[in-house]
């Protein structure tokens, strides 16, 4: 880097006229001089090797580290096995020594018969006694206390898989909840575009409804003013032939528009026609698919 704006010293006599006093070739000497952009490179590549090698060493580290850790484990279980028969010894011993003591007891409370001197040792003993057995009480105590840790951790060891499976399970119902919620909205989706064009055909259909009613309405009062023309020929039927367009006025035509409004009232039918009604075909699709 401190030399990068300085030409080399062999560089500042590679003139055409210049010939080294060794005698070597000048293209010679030109290949020999690197390039400022191997220099870079051969830094990059240093510098990538010196990581490499650093991470080699932080992984031989951590695999050190990993067989150590094993070894503390094993180290532990061990211990621990070295406990669990050192107390199924310790209280061996303890029972054997309350025992011998206990026999001790009897033997001298046999010698205190005897010799009324020995009622206070006899009084130690006993005491000694007592508190044997009270270290015995509360050593069993601890071991029990180890013994329902281990219990407790073995159950817990036992319970995993079962904790596994059930999470397993709630991620397969929660995978098929939102499968079924995904199709139950392209079901609706498709329920309501079928329901869409199912209004516009009812809308279509009570437009031709009504459209026919118009032409049904307007070919019975023609019917009408041709039956009353016939039945009343004379003077009065140019009269009768000009009021029929207007206003419909005259009692002559006013009676039967009224008798044939109320036929038409009294069957509703006329609009829905003679059948029951059916709905389109895509409809009658979709709902014997979502029956």
């Amino acid at each position: 880097m401190a030399g990068r704006n300085h030409n080399p010293a062999t560089g500042l006599n590679l003139r055409p006229d210049y010939h080294p006093p060794d005698g070597t070739p000048l293209l010679h000497l030109q290949r020999r001089l690197p390039p400022p952009e191997v220099h870079l490179i051969e830094d990059r590549i240093a510098a990538q090797s010196r990581e490499i090698r650093t991470l080699l060493l932080d992984n031989q580290r951590l695999a050190a580290t990993h067989v150590a850790l094993k070894q503390d484990v094993a180290a532990a279980r061990q211990d621990l096995r070295r406990l669990s028969a050192t107390a199924s010894s310790v209280k061996a011993e303890r029972d054997a020594q309350v025992r011998e003591v206990y026999e001790q007891s009897i033997r001298l409370e046999v010698e205190a018969r005897c010799n009324d001197g020995l009622q206070v040792e006899l009084g130690r003993v006993r005491a000694d006694i007592k508190e044997l057995r009270d270290d015995g009480k509360e050593l069993a105590e601890e071991l029990k206390d180890v013994n329902d840790d281990i219990a407790s951790t073995r159950s817990e060891l036992q319970q995993l898989p079962d904790i596994k499976a059930e999470i397993a399970t709630m991620r397969r119902e929660i995978h098929l909840g939102r499968y079924m919620e995904m199709q139950m909205q392209l079901r609706n989706f498709e329920l309501n575009e079928v329901m869409e064009n199912h209004m516009v055909f009812l809308a279509h259909e009570a437009e031709r409804l009504r459209s026919e009613l118009a032409n049904a309405e307007k070919r019975a009062m023609v019917a009408a003013a041709a039956a009353v023309s016939a039945a009343n020929p004379g003077p009065g039927y140019a009269i009768h032939q000009k009021n029929v367009e207007p206003g419909y006025s005259g009692n002559l035509l006013s009676d039967p528009y009224a008798v044939h409004q109320g036929t038409f009232d009294a069957n509703p039918n006329y609009v829905l026609g003679a059948g029951a009604y059916a709905p389109p075909g895509p409809y009658d699709v979709q709902r014997q698919h979502m029956a």
